[in-house]
Formats: C-alpha cells, sequence, structure tokens
C-alpha cells in the first residue's frame, strides 16, 4: 500500500486516543481496494485520484468535527472577518508540529519499509482494532444499568426538569428534558404602586465570559463578584454563539427550548422584556456595537417582545477597541453613563434596559496595543468591561435613584480551547463554555442589607427560567419596600435546570461524572 500504510496508522492512533471514530469495515474495504496489484499506469492513476478523494471524505466523516454542507454555511460569516482576525485564527488552527512531525513520520517508515512488511502489519492491526474496541465497549456496557457506556443515573441535584429527566438512555433523558421544559414558565405580576419601593432593571448580556475563562487569566475573584448580591455558581447559558443566546434570555420566562425552536416563534408571555412592559416597564435597548454582524440586531429586535424600539446612537462617544469585523466598538461605561444620564433627565417610571456589549469578543483589537493578538489582550479587555460595570454601580447609586443590575454572559470565550476545537472556537457547547458568571445587584438598598461580604450563592443547577422568577419575586416583593423580606428568600426554590448545551449540530448534557456529546451523526460519546 505503500504511503497508505501511513494514513491507516495516523487513523488507528487518533482512534485510541479518542479523537476519531473509524468505521471499521470501510477502512478494511479501501485497504483491500489498495493493495489489489494494477498493471497499467492509467489505472493505477485513477486509482489513486479515486482513493484521495476516498480516503479525505471517509476521514472527514469519521471525524469529530460538523458535516460538510454546515461548514459551507459557515463560510459567509467568514467573509465578514478582518484579515487580521482571519491570520490570527489561521496561527491557531496551523502549528509548526503539522510540518515536522509528517516530516518525521515520512522519514521513520522509510527506514522501517525497508525492513519490515508494514503493510501485513498495517492490515493485521486493522483487524484487530475494532475487536478491541469491541470489548472495551462490552465492558463498558457491562459496568453502565443502562446502556449508555455512563452512568447514567443522575442524582436530583442535575436538575429538577422532570421526574424522568435523568433516568433512561441518554436519548431517552434529552427527550424528557424537552417535555418537562415546555411546560415550566414564570408569570409577572404588576409592579408595587409605591413609588419609593419601584427601581429600574438593566440587563448587562456580555459577550465571550464563562468562569473557565476567568480561571484561565486568574480574575476569579474579581472585586466585582463580591458586590453582587445575588451569584449564581452553576448557571448554564445554553449556548455558544451570541445570535441563540439573545433569543434565550429575551425567552428567559419559559423553559429551555431546542435550538431548531429558537428560529420558531414563542408565546408573547416567553419574552422576559415583553413581560417587564406587561409589569409597567419603560423597555429600552443599548449597544455598544453596531448589531450588523450575523443580524444580532435584527435577532433582538424580533425577541424582545416590545415593537419600534430604537438604541440611542453612539455618535461622539470615542471608539475604545477595533472589532473583529473591522467595525468600531465603543466603552461599556462610557455607553451606559450616557444612557443613564438622559434617563436621569428624562425621569418618569422604571425603566427596563436589555445592554448588550462585545467588547470581550475574540478577534476584538486594542488600538494602543495593536500588536496583541485578541487572546492576550482578553485580560485586558476583561479588566476594563469589569471595571465599567462597577462604574455604574456607583453612578447608579450616586443618583439616588434604585436599580437591579443583572450582569448575565451570553457564553464562554473558550480561551483553554477543548479536545475537539482549538481555544476561541465554539461549535462544541462544553461546560467550560456555557457554564457562566451570573449575578445580580440591588442598587440603593439600606446600608445593613446590602451584599458586601454577604453575597447569596446559588450553587444549584439553573439557567434563564431561575433568573427570570427571582426577577419576578423581586418585582412582586419589592426588596427596597420596608419591612422587605431578607434577600435569601428571595432566591429559595429557584426552578432548577439540567446544563443542556446546543448549537445547530451538537448538544452537550450534564452527567454525574462530566458530560456527553450529541454528535452531528447522532452518537453520544463522553466529553473531555
Amino acid at each position: 500500500m505503500g504511503l497508505w500504510n501511513l494514513y491507516f496508522i495516523v487513523k488507528i492512533y487518533l482512534a485510541f486516543t479518542g479523537k476519531l471514530m473509524p468505521v471499521w469495515w470501510l477502512n478494511i474495504l479501501f485497504a483491500l481496494v489498495l493493495i489489489v496489484p494494477l498493471h497499467k499506469r492509467w489505472q493505477r492513476n485513477l486509482r489513486l485520484g479515486l482513493a484521495l478523494a476516498a480516503g479525505a471524505a471517509l476521514m472527514y466523516h469519521e471525524a469529530d468535527v460538523p458535516p460538510i454542507g454546515y461548514v459551507l454555511k459557515q463560510l459567509s460569516g467568514l467573509a465578514g472577518f478582518s484579515p487580521a482576525y482571519l491570520l490570527e485564527l489561521a496561527r491557531r488552527v496551523f502549528k509548526p508540529a503539522m510540518v515536522y512531525i509528517p516530516v518525521i513520520a515520512l522519514l521513520v517508515y522509510a527506514v522501517i519499509n525497508r525492513w519490515v512488511r508494514v503493510s501485513t502489519f498495517v492490515l493485521l492491526a486493522l483487524l484487530v482494532a475494532p475487536m478491541w474496541q469491541g470489548v472495551d465497549t462490552l465492558i463498558a456496557k457491562a459496568a453502565s444499568p443502562s446502556g449508555n457506556g455512563a452512568n447514567a443515573q443522575a442524582g436530583a441535584n442535575v436538575g429538577n426538569a422532570g421526574a424522568n429527566a435523568t433516568t433512561g438512555t441518554w436519548d431517552q433523558q434529552l427527550a424528557a428534558f424537552r417535555d418537562a421544559e415546555k411546560a415550566r414558565h414564570v408569570a409577572f405580576f404588576p409592579m408595587d404602586k409605591d413609588a419609593s419601593a419601584q427601581f429600574d432593571i438593566i440587563v448587562v448580556h456580555i459577550c465571550s465570559l464563562s468562569w473557565d475563562d476567568l480561571d484561565v487569566v486568574n480574575m476569579t475573584n474579581n472585586p466585582l463578584f463580591s458586590r453582587f448580591d445575588y451569584l449564581f455558581k452553576n448557571f448554564s447559558s445554553a449556548a455558544s454563539y451570541s445570535g441563540p443566546a439573545a433569543i434565550r434570555v429575551l425567552r428567559a420566562s419559559c423553559g429551555q427550548q431546542a435550538h431548531k425552536d429558537l428560529y420558531n416563534p414563542a408565546p408573547q408571555d416567553c419574552h422576559l422584556f415583553a413581560d417587564l412592559a406587561a409589569a409597567g416597564y419603560d423597555v429600552q435597548l443599548l449597544l455598544n456595537h453596531d448589531g450588523r454582524f450575523d443580524n444580532f440586531r435584527g435577532e433582538v429586535d424580533k425577541e424582545i417582545g416590545v415593537p419600534g424600539l430604537q438604541p440611542p446612537s453612539n455618535e461622539g462617544l470615542n471608539p475604545e477597541l477595533k472589532a473583529f469585523d473591522g467595525s468600531v466598538i465603543v466603552g461599556d461605561y462610557d455607553v451606559l453613563a450616557r444612557w443613564y444620564q438622559g434617563r436621569l433627565a428624562k425621569g418618569g417610571g422604571p425603566v427596563a434596559l436589555y445592554y448588550n456589549t462585545v467588547t470581550l469578543h475574540d478577534g476584538n483589537k486594542v488600538p494602543s496595543n495593536p500588536n496583541l493578538t485578541s487572546l492576550q489582550s482578553y485580560p485586558i479587555r476583561l479588566n476594563m468591561l469589569l471595571n465599567d460595570v462597577d462604574r455604574l454601580i456607583n453612578v447608579v447609586s450616586q443618583s439616588g435613584r434604585k436599580a437591579v443590575l443583572v450582569f448575565v454572559p451570553e457564553h464562554g470565550a473558550a480561551l483553554r480551547g477543548d479536545a475537539g476545537q482549538v481555544s476561541g472556537l465554539r461549535e462544541i457547547p462544553t461546560p467550560r463554555i456555557v457554564r457562566v458568571p451570573v449575578g445580580i445587584k440591588l442598587i440603593g438598598l439600606p446600608q445593613d442589607k446590602s451584599a458586601q461580604g454577604h453575597t447569596v450563592v446559588i450553587d444549584a443547577p439553573t439557567s434563564y427560567l431561575a433568573l427570570a422568577q427571582l426577577l419576578s419575586n423581586l418585582i412582586a416583593k419589592s426588596p427596597f419596600k420596608a419591612g422587605a423580606q431578607p434577600l435569601p428568600q428571595y432566591a429559595a426554590d429557584l426552578p432548577q435546570t439540567r446544563l443542556v448545551g446546543e448549537n445547530e449540530q451538537t448538544l452537550t448534557m450534564s452527567t454525574p461524572t462530566g458530560y456527553v456529546v450529541h454528535t452531528p451523526d447522532g452518537v453520544w460519546m463522553e466529553g473531555k
């Protein structure tokens, strides 16, 4: 088989390291076709051409990557990236080892092939490998009561999304999760008529920040988090891209939908800001970017549930960053402070603001440090963002008005990367990406009720439904009213949600020992 031996050796190695799922019978058939002797040159050339195409297609099919149709659909998005960002992505994907390791392998193969019939050992390995893996699978199934290859009986602490959500096979658990989520809904009631008990709601929706990202840059204990009155430690954003994440937070009043259902109409009472409008809030919209990439602004306009919203222009504010697509990003404090000054000048009743920031988006550049890659500048940009939110809390506090600030990321930045994807890529919505830090600050509470050092920590697995329920509880019984109940009572018995992360082609689901991945081919795999 000549150099085709290396092709099969690489496949066998990747299979046993868990990076490839070979269809063994096709590989054996492929090897047998390559062994058949052909005497005419045109026949050999034809077979080589067909073999190259078939070998590439077979390996792509076996690899843990999205289907080719999905990849082609994403190419239009790449066209919007700046040349500098495309170059940065290329450097992350292509490493020097991709050049020197194949060269070394070729040299070693050339030496060994002179003394050993490598093809014989490769064919033997192709026959033995599936049998070896089959034995491992049988052992794993024998150890699993549900036949999933892992313990599918999760404890009640995984979530309370339905009595059957943590029993049975992974497919059965997912189906039970879907059914349970369809029935879940948070009701909102009119706000207190006492003006002294009323408060604004400021939702700061942040692109690209997870607990794992904070750990990577050693900022898990940033002082801002100690200022929050409520801190969710096990919150699932359920998405790893901005569009779906925005839809999910804007539909927070209902249970978690399947990814494909996000693009179908939802009942009006699923839209969080429509519920806030019905409760008496003046809903407003604000961005620190133009919202054009991937039609983000269009998705927000459609899903916020209040028609005709127009964000204030950012014209006149100094650009702080250059975005991954070449557009301008304005500093978060500048945008929010100018908005709040206008809000104070206008007066009126309570306001509910949806603010979206892309300060942390992968590929952004800091003009004052143009030589830094976006991964290198991430700690700088994160420190800027956290400081800006901290400053906003001070501005609102000094104004004398009351407000509830909600700090909720869309998804993580994937700084660390995963076994199946390089840093910055989020096609597989792993827990490192979808488990995000969510905090709520009650601004204007009396000094004896403030959270400093007494944050209510919510460790249970939660998602947007718990966030909506907590807001509903705060509106129903204002914490700013004299004689209000203790802060922990507002967070008692919040709805729990099992971590299920979803993209168009890939799904992840938490287990008692980690998580499993549902691949585009419909196969469940243990997460790594």
